[in-house]
């Protein structure tokens, strides 16, 4: 195999392998992100329910208010009665007195469903801030132990940088541009096998003629199709890229 074949492969794994670093780095801070997005969550739900607690206080001061002053207009009316000299006055106090003890049944109904209401809303605060603290518990232990694992992947990437940063200066510079370029388009994959005459990049078939030039490996071949670098390596001494 031509030795700038050998290179771009051995580049290709490097590449590979500091991709993947990125993304087990990228995928353990996500963990936390999402972490720390449902605790938020659960912060804007709990104040949510503590303003809906403190509309419905005020509702029910306001009708335990109305409540009193239907109770006190009934007495009113009753002592009025009392005083009244005509059945004209009489019915009209009677009509006034029955309408405050529909509005105080009314109110009375609706301070009732009002409890319950914020007896609910206490128990759903009380269930999100036990939710809260379980998942704060969580996050600092996850914090710590995705600290030690990106850590541990930067550890393995500067080695695998160091080997990548020794390679592409063997390589020309034409090459390493159209690699770089490849790389870019296609993916972070610029090289491929070439199996059965098929690239395995973008699986499509590769003409005859090219299929045996690349199972030669005498020069750089690319695929008619996506234009990666092809190259053959006999089964049993197949490189995974």
């Amino acid at each position: 195999m031509n030795d700038e074949i050998s290179k771009l492969i051995d580049l290709q794994k490097l590449d590979s392998e500091i991709d993947g670093f990125d993304k087990a780095i990228h995928a353990r801070e996500q963990e936390i992100s999402d972490r720390e997005q449902s605790i938020s969550d659960k912060d804007a739900e709990i104040e949510k329910c503590r303003e809906r607690s403190a509309r419905l206080e005020q509702l029910q001061k306001d009708l335990k208010f109305e409540l009193e002053e239907a109770q006190a207009g009934i007495k009113e009316r009753q002592n009025k009665m009392m005083r009244v000299q005509t059945s004209r006055e009489h019915q009209a106090l009677l009509k006034e007195i029955e309408e405050n003890k529909r509005l105080i049944k009314s109110h009375e109904e609706r301070l009732l469903q009002i409890m319950e209401q914020q007896e609910q809303l206490e128990k759903d605060v009380a269930e999100l801030e036990n939710l809260c603290a379980g998942e704060k518990e969580l996050l600092d232990e996850e914090a710590r132990e995705v600290k030690k694992a990106v850590t541990k992947i930067n550890t393995r990437k500067k080695t695998v940088l160091k080997k990548r940063k020794a390679l592409a200066p063997e390589l020309q510079s034409n090459i390493m541009k159209r690699y770089d370029m490849l790389r870019e388009k296609r993916n972070g994959t610029a090289v491929v096998q070439a199996i059965n005459g098929v690239c395995q990049g973008c699986f499509m078939t590769i003409p005859p003629q090219q299929a045996n030039e690349i199972r030669k490996g005498d020069q750089l071949s690319f695929c008619p199709t996506c234009q990666r670098i092809l190259y053959y390596q006999p089964e049993k001494e197949s490189v995974d890229v």
